[in-house]
Order: structure tokens, then sequence, then C-alpha cells
């Protein structure tokens, strides 16, 4: 498999850097339509595959969660939920190099987050006292993906944050190994670590449903956080108002901008080390060096033959990867920046003031050494971040997501009396004399 190298940025733009929209009826992968095909006995839109379990989950709680397990996943699920004394069963029987590097994670991912600010405050330099107190959100639901491999890194990702802003309860919902129905030892383990007061062996679209609805078993969330795949970003959606969400996440995304200082061999690992999560994640590399591009292009196929998921990073490149070359090390960086990537790799001289120039990435990794996969795993940032162009608004999973501002107000006699009349003109400009009549009642 050879990495496509483009001549032309501008040809690139419109190709490689273009965002695709969301997928229509026919754009959907077979795959896919096929399995709805089987589970529902017609042809649905996911969308709407997936409002019919979230109606029937809302309905029927617990006998629609066995129920949907069943058809989709093929398993019986006799208990929702898995005994808390399994979690820390299942960390007792990890090899000790694992458990340690699980610590280490935990460790330096409570470290960084423990450092975000998020006081309460107050002024009296305003009249009386304002301010804002800011309180941690009572129940939260993480969603750790399962797929084609059990995800321990997301589950400490996402739990610790809570756990640092100070949730009451953390729940997680995770599916259940289709040859087994049972949870890896590994998620257990982790979620052993990290504190976690409940977990359930819930997958999908019906997993979403009973976080944000509530049933016998899982109790309601207020807000549900953690990456999944198509039809758990769809329930997630369909659910905002419902419960609150940290955001909506797409196949994960790397950029590499490079120059002729770097190191070809490990530019080609990253970007296969990204290609390797799925078939659509997006790996690709901005550069103005052709000597680079095209050493590069030959490690990746070097490399990829002694990978265990080669099948995958073959499709994952064939579909969104490349190699572009830019003009200028500046073209370079804005591109990358209008592209604005989940994650992006500054491999170039002096990537401090680079970095500068950077306004929309979900994570900035600055220099060869600080690679992605350290922040897939134990540099401490939360490796959830925002997918598919929306690092242009949203941020990464952190303390935040976890607590809510209420603003607190309390006005002395003086300064009330000070504002009603400007209150009550400016409720009478919007003939709201309701309004005007309130603001005037206590002069």
């Amino acid at each position: 498999m050879t990495l496509r190298i483009y001549e032309d940025w501008e040809q690139a733009r419109q190709t490689v850097l273009r965002r695709r929209e969301v997928m229509a009826l026919d754009e959907v992968p077979e795959a896919v339509r096929a399995g709805i095909r089987r589970v529902f006995g017609e042809e649905l839109p996911p969308q709407e595959a997936v409002a019919r379990i979230l109606a029937d989950v809302r309905q029927r709680g617990d006998e629609a969660l066995r129920d949907w397990t069943a058809r989709i996943d093929g398993l019986t699920l006799d208990e929702i939920e898995v005994p808390v004394d399994a979690l820390g069963a299942a960390y007792d029987s990890l090899p000790p190099d694992l458990a340690n590097a699980l610590h280490l994670a935990a460790e330096r991912i409570h470290a960084f987050h423990a450092r975000q600010p998020i006081s309460s405050w107050t002024t009296t330099e305003m009249g009386g006292t304002l301010g804002q107190r800011v309180t941690p959100l009572a129940r939260v639901g993480v969603y750790v993906p399962g797929g084609t491999a059990p995800l321990p890194s997301s589950l400490l990702m996402t739990v610790i944050p809570a756990r640092v802003a100070g949730v009451d309860e953390v729940f997680i919902c995770t599916p259940p190994g289709r040859e087994d129905g049972l949870v890896s030892d590994v998620i257990l383990a982790a979620a052993h670590v990290a504190g976690v007061d409940r977990l359930y062996r819930l997958g999908g679209a019906q997993a979403i449903a009973a976080l944000a609805y509530g049933t016998a078993s899982v109790p309601r969330v207020d807000k549900i956080v953690g990456a999944g795949g198509l039809f758990t970003t769809l329930a997630k959606r369909q659910v905002y108002g419902q419960v609150g969400l940290d955001g909506l996440y797409g196949p994960t995304e790397t950029v590499v901008v490079a120059d002729d200082s770097a190191n070809p061999a490990w530019v080609a690992a990253d970007l296969l080390a990204q290609a390797e999560h799925d078939v659509l994640a997006t790996a690709i590399l901005l550069t103005p060096s052709r000597r680079l591009a095209e050493a590069v292009q030959a490690e990746v196929a070097r490399q990829m033959e002694d990978l265990s998921r080669a099948d995958v990073i073959a499709a994952s490149l064939a579909g969104q990867g490349g190699i572009v070359l830019t003009p200028d090390l500046e073209t370079a960086v804005r591109l990358a920046d209008e592209f604005a990537p989940e994650h992006l790799c500054l491999s170039v001289r002096e990537p401090e003031v680079w970095a500068e120039r950077i306004r929309n990435a979900g994570g900035l990794f600055l220099g060869e050494h600080s690679f992605e996969v350290l922040g897939d795993y134990v540099a401490g940032p939360s490796h959830v971040m925002p997918t598919s162009g929306t690092a242009r608004f949203a941020s990464p999973v952190n303390v935040l997501d976890f607590v809510k501002i209420t603003s607190v107000i309390a006005l002395d006699a003086d300064t009330a009396a000070r504002l009603s009349p400007v209150a009550a003109r400016l409720a009478r400009a919007e003939s709201l004399t309701a309004h005007a009549a309130a603001a005037t009642a206590r002069r």
C-alpha cells in the first residue's frame, strides 16, 4: 500500500482536507445497512433505527435493554450490572506491570486535571454581592467503547476528571463481549482504579437510552460523556436536552506538520498508529519538504508489513490519509489550523513558535518527543477530544465538563434602587410592561 502524496495543496484542500458531510442513507456502509436489516427486518436510516431503540427503552426499561442486547449482540443479559466486588477481583488478577501502568496513567491524569481552576468567587465592587457558585454534577454516565478491543484508557480519561470535579456518582456503560457476554478484566480493573460507582454491561444506543431516561437497573444521569460508534453518537444527539452531553465524536484524526528536521520513521509510525484505530480514521502529513514526504511514504510501506492491523490501516490511509506538499511551513500550519484536527502534531524546529499560530486543535503536541500515543495513554490531558472540525468551538473532556455554574445575585437596596429605572426603561423598549412594573414597584 502506497500513501498518496498530493503535489497540489489546493487540490488537497478540496479532497483529503475537506470535511465529509453527514452521511446520506446511500452512503452508509453496507455492513451497517445489513445489520439494520437483520435487527429490524427492513431498510432504515441509522437515525431512525436509533430513535426506535430510544423510544422502546424509555417505555419498557430493563426489558427493552435485554431485548435489544439479544437482537443486536446475540447475548442474553441475566444481570445488567456487574457486581462491584468483581472490579476489585479483576484488578487483583492483573499482571503487576499492567496494574502499575494503569496506576501511573491514573496518577498523571489526576495531577493534570487537579490543576484546572474551577473556583467559586464573589465581588462587592458592583453593589451588594455578585458572583458565581461552582457545583459538581450529582451523577454522570460514562460510555466506554468496546468495539474490536477494550479501551481502559478511555475509562480513565473520562472518569478521573469527573472525580477531580467532585461528581457524587459515576456510572459506566460498556458493551459486553460478544463471545461470552462478559466485560474484559482490564476494563473492570481500570474502573476499580478510577473509583467507578457502578458498571453496566450495555452498549450502543440502548446504553445511551438507559443513562438518559433511567430504568429499574440504571439510574438516570445528569450528563453523558465519552466517545462511541455511529449508533452511540446518533443516540447522544437525540437525547440531548433530556441529559447533558460532552460532545458528538466522529472517527479519530491526526494531522502532523513536519519540516525537514523531522525523523521520517517517527512520523510514519505516528501516522500508522492513528490509522490503526478505524477504517474511517484520518492520518495526514503536511510538509514543505519533498525529501521528507518521500521518506515517510517509504517508511509507511515498510513498517506496515509488521503490523497486526495492516488491513485496517490500509483502508484508513486509502480513504482519508495522505501526504500534502505545501510551498512553505506557514502554509502547512495554516492548512492544519483550517482543518481543526482532533490531534495536531508539530514535528518542526521551534514548535512553540509555530504553536502560537494555531487556534483550532483538540490537542497540540509540540515536538517529536510529545507524540500522540503518549497523549492517548499517559501524558495527562484527557484523550477524549473534539473531532470532525469541532475543535473550532469545542474542547477536550476536562473538569469543567463535570460542574455547573450558578450565578449569585445579592444586590443591596441602594444599588437596586439605582438600577430599577434602567431595567424598567429596557423592559418598556421590549413591550414587557409587567417587567417594567416589577422594576418600579420597589421605589
